[in-house]
């Protein structure tokens, strides 16, 4: 056939189809794609979310028939204890996360900052010390459905918002369950790695208590040691180890139970948890921890909401997890009532012997998973806590090596192995272990569920009762299994307690010597009428360059900015001042970020550029973020000149301006890429543009390109020329204003940063001096501010002050 006769065959096929029956298959198309990406994105949630859930058959039953039950002959015991694992598994991790939990996302983020930002947006609970109104446009802030303000608030939001103290004790609240969940990211791999390698007591016949702890801390120095080196080359690999797993764990509680004992289905039946009760009594109740552990890791699907859909974690646990997991613990029950003795190893001793090796391999493989799941999630916790100002500055690091919106920190890192260590070496038995992981988990699901029904009632709108009801049912449940861990503090449920206590220390003390330095700040910044006096110059010597003076003010000048001018009469022709802030979203779009306004008239030639990120957000200061903000002060100038923003004669403190929400963003200046050894100063101009020269003198020059060649990170790094467009400006005085920006960022950019002591006051309770004298501990020993925002240290000048607060 030929090309003209396909032609009219297909021109005469399309118009045969009418258009509803074209709609109908787009429709199909677009069901089928939307399938597609939800199955695939539930296979991958099965690699990354449910390796925690899926290891517990590991250590659950020797957990609950550890003491004094380790030698019941009882199967109405056995079954009982399935029923337990059953109901706990069928009300947590089902109804209350599956169901229920995973509808309280932020903007799809989950987790207990996640819940406490949609507090903090619905209700009077920031303690952020910069927020502004305009915040409250980004088009992240609102949730359709949750925030109507047309809505009265709620009794309890107005009962909380009214008592001053409620912020700190729910912030308070939050950072015990932060804490937390660094603890489960410590124990987790202690306990999964310690329990899949203890299988080796039964084929490798080892006798000497110490070889098991042994080999497992070789594998936890390997598991930590090797985070740094990222996950996206193996990455490919977490489900389907996953899949192995599950598909071996499904097909052992099939064979057990038809092997052992099929009439087990009736211990589905609650009433074997009253028979449970009824023959182990106090003892039982003693060891209801060991069953909470079926559930531990059920958090990881709320909290890495952010990385999948709710259908797909859903479909996940439906039809895979779930089935999976209740299968397996039915099958151990089955082969441990015919096999009262196997109770510490039930699970590998419930392998055929053909099949051991294979599944031993296939649980190492899958606890070292779960682990680095965790771990990741660790880090990003600790990432959301530095965002709200409540962790010392630490280096999160981000490369291709990493999966996409993964973190990767190097001090927590170490952290959690010493930890993990010092647990595997210290107690050497899983069950000790397993008290301290249990105590920690159930304290963090707590706090979860306190967070919930504060959102039910403020954020959702919906009844008191309702709220109080989620409450008292969920919380009920929780504080059953934790009075049975009270028990348990002295055989290693005190380890989270004391851990939590020490990370409190430091992160409220973090938390609380930030908002007492902001408030100084705030109370010491310059006034506008002394700057105003001193006229366009400031009274000082302006020289070529951008001057970038970071501070932690949204509005208003800092007092570091004067003490840099007292004792050093001079400065950058183009000042801006820049303030990076959190605000309580998960993640700010990049059009939405930058702020720009102007402080002073126009001849003053000073700026504000407020970086607003999310609390998911990182922020890495790049080379691009000069080049945006020269585009961005480009931008905010030509829409003060349209009258789109502020006066025309500029203000006291102008009005901000959201610039890259304008259609012509990046249209006002010509930016183009420069070869890596042309000369910035270089005076060849773009057709078109107007010709604008560095001015700085040869000698500078020289030296400034000596300096680059000693720093390579500015030697290998983009190089970007900024060009004036010739056009014909309504205002001669923009023109000129944008020649100075253009010849500033030519000249070269540099970063003043306060350089802080802080202090506390002389006349100072004990409790406030200790406080700030540890704020101030960590200040000097952490990561410094140029650090986190990576600024080459031949562009960086600190600026010394003292705060007494």
């Amino acid at each position: 056939m030929s090309s003209d006769d396909a032609d009219r065959d297909n021109r005469g096929s399309s118009t045969v189809i009418p258009y509803g029956s074209r709609r109908g298959s787009s429709a199909m198309v677009d069901g089928k794609f939307q399938r597609k990406a939800l199955l695939f994105l539930a296979y991958q949630s099965l690699g990354y979310l449910f390796g925690d859930l899926s290891t517990s058959p590991l250590y659950v039953y020797q957990s609950v028939f550890s003491g004094k039950l380790q030698h019941v002959q009882n199967e109405d015991v056995i079954f009982g204890a399935f029923s337990l694992i059953f109901w706990t598994l069928s009300l947590i991790s089902l109804l209350k996360y599956v169901i229920i939990m995973l509808n309280a996302d932020d903007n799809g983020e989950g987790g207990i900052i996640a819940l406490y930002s949609h507090l903090c947006r619905n209700a009077k609970f920031c303690l952020l010390p910069n927020h502004q109104a305009s915040d409250e446009e980004l088009s992240a802030y609102h949730k359709p459905g949750c925030s109507n303000r047309n809505i009265l608030p709620s009794p309890l939001k107005r009962f909380v918002e009214k008592h001053k103290r409620s912020k700190p004790a729910l912030l308070l609240f939050v950072l015990l369950g932060a804490c937390m969940a660094i603890c489960v990211g410590a124990l987790m791999p202690a306990i999964s790695v310690l329990s899949s390698v203890e299988g080796l007591k039964i084929e490798a016949k080892i006798t000497n208590s110490s070889m098991i702890p042994l080999i497992s801390c070789v594998l936890l120095v390997g598991l930590f040691v090797l985070q740094h080196r990222g996950a996206d080359k193996v990455a490919f690999m977490f489900p389907p180890i996953m899949i192995l797993w599950l598909l071996s764990i499904f097909s052992l509680g099939i064979y057990n139970v038809i092997k052992w004992n099929p009439t087990v289905y009736k211990a589905l039946s609650p009433y074997y948890i009253y028979k449970f009760f009824s023959v182990t009594g106090k003892d039982g109740w003693a060891n209801l921890g060991g069953v909470f552990l079926c559930v531990t890791g059920t958090e990881a699907m709320f909290a890495d909401l952010g990385y999948y859909r709710q259908a797909a974690i859903r479909v996940s646990f439906c039809c895979v997890i779930y089935p999976c997991l209740v299968l397996q613990y039915m099958g151990q029950a089955a082969f441990l009532s015919k096999n009262l003795s196997a109770v510490p190893i039930s699970f590998y001793a419930s392998i055929p012997d053909i099949l051991f090796w294979p599944v031993f391999v296939v649980a190492t493989l899958v606890a070292i998973v779960a682990s680095q799941a965790v771990i990741s999630s660790t880090f990003s916790i600790v990432q959301q806590c530095h965002a709200f100002e409540c962790f010392p500055r630490v280096k999160a690091v981000h490369s291709r090596r990493w999966i996409r919106g993964q973190t990767f920190i190097p001090e927590i890192n170490w952290v959690l192995l010493i930890i993990s260590l010092a647990m595997t070496v210290g107690f050497g038995d899983k069950n000790h272990i397993g008290y301290a992981y249990g105590t920690a988990s159930l304290i963090l699901m707590f706090v979860t569920t306190w967070l919930t029904s504060l959102v039910i009632n403020i954020v959702w709108h919906q009844s008191l009762l309702l709220a109080i009801a989620f409450l008292l049912f969920f919380g009920s449940i929780e504080v059953l299994f934790l009075s049975s861990y009270f028990m348990k503090i002295p055989k290693g449920g005190w380890v989270p307690l004391v851990l939590s206590a020490l990370f409190m220390v430091v992160m409220y003390a973090w938390h609380y010597g930030s908002r007492k330095k902001y408030l100084f700040d705030m109370h010491n910044k310059v006034s506008m009428k002394w700057i105003l006096t001193l006229g366009p110059s400031l009274g000082i010597v302006r020289v070529p360059g951008l001057g970038l003076i970071y501070t932690e003010l949204a509005t208003g000048i800092p007092a570091s900015f004067t003490h840099f001018l007292t004792n050093l009469p001079a400065f950058y022709q183009v000042v801006v001042f820049v303030c990076i802030k959190t605000v309580p979203v998960p993640s700010v779009p990049h059009k939405e970020r930058y702020l720009i306004g102007r402080i002073g008239p126009k001849s003053f030639r000073l700026y504000r550029c407020i970086v607003r990120n999310g609390y998911k957000d990182v922020y890495s200061h790049e080379v691009d973020f000069e080049n945006e903000l020269v585009m961005s002060i480009a931008e905010y100038i030509q829409l003060e000149a349209e009258g789109c923003s502020g006066n025309q004669e500029g203000s006291v403190d102008g009005r901000m301006a959201v610039v890259r929400a304008s259609g012509k963003f990046g249209t006002r200046l010509l930016m183009s890429e420069s070869a890596s050894g042309a000369e910035e100063g270089s005076s060849t101009s773009l057709p078109g543009t107007l010709t604008v020269a560095s001015s700085k003198s040869p000698a500078l020059k020289k030296l400034q390109a000596m300096y680059e060649q000693e720093s390579p990170e500015l030697n290998n790094r983009r190089r970007i020329r900024f060009e004036l467009i010739n056009t014909i400006y309504k205002d001669p005085r923009v023109k000129e204003e944008l020649m100075e920006l253009v010849e500033a960022k030519r000249a070269g950019a540099a970063y003043v940063i306060g350089h802080s002591h802080v202090k506390a006051k002389w006349n100072s309770s004990f409790l406030k001096q200790f406080t700030i004298n540890l704020y101030s501990f960590l200040r000097k020993n952490c990561r410094s501010p140029a650090v986190g925002l990576n600024i080459p240290h031949i562009c960086l000048i600190k600026v010394g002050m003292n705060y007494h607060v």
